[in-house]
C-alpha cells in the first residue's frame, strides 16, 4: 500500500518524456506506488488535477489555494465549496501559512484570511486539510484551534518545523508527513521529529516535482521516488520497509476515505 500522500503532477517538467504525464504515472506504477494524492496550489490548478483525478483511478485531488498564492491569487469560500464538490476531490488544500517568503505584514493578513476560510470550507464539507507551514507556527496552530479544525482533521504536510509543533498538531488529530527532505544529510531536525512521531500518525510523500530523495537529490522529483521515502524511514525507525508502508498506507487511507484501496 505504497501511497504518495502528496503530489503536484501538473507541475512537473515532462519535457524529456515528451510533455506526456503518463510518463511519470507509468514509472509510479511500476514502483509500486498504488495511489497518489494531486495537490493544487492556485486557482488555474484546480480543473487539471481535477481532470487527472477523473481520468485515472489510482490519483485523488485536493483542492485550495497555497499561502504564497494567497494574496495574488485569491478565492471565495463559495468558489472552493464548488470545487471541492466532487467525489474525487478527497482533501482542502494545500493551504496554511509561509511567513520564510513572505516577510510583509499585510502578505500575512491575506494569508491568514485565506486559510481561516480554507478551514471553514473544510469544516463544512467535511474534508481533511492539508496544511502547508513555514515559520509561521503559533498563528497556524491558532487558527487551527481557534476555526475547530479539530473537527475533521488533516496533515501537515513535508513537515520541517519542531517535535513541540508536531505533538500540537497531532492532538488535534492531525498527521505528520515526511518528504524526501528527511533523507537529506543535513535534516537532522526533521530525522529527529520522524524518530518521535508514531508510525500510527505518519504519512509519506514526494511533494513532486520538488526536494528528490537521496539517491535522486538535486533532480526532478516524481512519486516513484516516494519508495525511497519509506525505505529510508523504515530504518530510522528500526522497522521493516513492508510495515512502514502498510502503516502509512492504511493512514492515508483512513485520512482521505481510500477504504475500498484496503480491500
Amino acid at each position: 500500500m505504497l501511497i504518495d500522500s502528496h503530489c503536484h503532477l501538473h507541475l512537473m517538467d515532462l519535457t524529456d518524456d515528451g510533455n506526456d504525464v503518463m510518463q511519470p504515472i507509468h514509472r509510479a506504477r511500476e514502483a509500486g506506488v498504488k495511489h497518489m494524492l494531486c495537490v493544487s496550489t492556485e486557482r488555474s490548478d484546480i480543473p487539471i488535477v481535477k481532470a487527472l483525478a477523473a481520468e485515472h483511478s489510482d490519483i485523488s485531488a485536493s483542492v485550495g489555494i497555497h499561502p504564497s498564492e494567497s494574496m495574488d491569487k485569491q478565492t471565495t469560500p463559495e468558489e472552493l465549496l464548488a470545487w471541492a464538490d466532487d467525489t474525487n476531490v478527497v482533501a482542502i488544500g494545500e493551504t496554511g501559512l509561509d511567513y520564510y517568503y513572505n516577510k510583509e505584514e499585510a502578505k500575512y493578513t491575506f494569508m491568514q484570511k485565506s486559510f481561516r476560510e480554507h478551514v471553514q470550507v473544510a469544516c463544512q464539507c467535511k474534508k481533511p486539510l492539508i496544511i502547508h507551514t513555514r515559520d509561521a507556527v503559533e498563528d497556524t496552530l491558532t487558527i487551527l484551534r481557534e476555526e475547530g479544525a479539530d473537527q475533521i482533521g488533516g496533515v501537515m504536510h513535508c513537515f520541517t518545523e519542531s517535535i513541540a509543533m508536531a505533538e500540537a498538531a497531532m492532538a488535534l488529530g492531525f498527521y505528520i508527513s515526511f518528504s524526501g527532505i528527511v533523507t537529506f544529510k543535513n535534516a537532522k531536525n526533521v530525522q529527529a521529529v520522524a524518530e518521535a512521531v508514531p508510525l500510527e500518525k505518519m504519512l509519506i510523500e514526494t511533494d513532486a516535482p520538488w526536494l528528490a530523495p537521496v539517491p535522486h537529490r538535486g533532480r526532478q522529483n516524481e512519486p516513484a521516488y516516494v519508495a525511497h521515502v519509506a525505505s529510508y524511514l523504515s530504518q530510522l525507525k528500526g522497522v521493516s520497509q513492508e510495515e512502514l508502508i502498510t502503516i502509512t498506507g492504511k493512514n492515508a487511507c483512513d485520512l482521505f476515505q481510500w477504504g475500498e484501496l484496503l480491500l
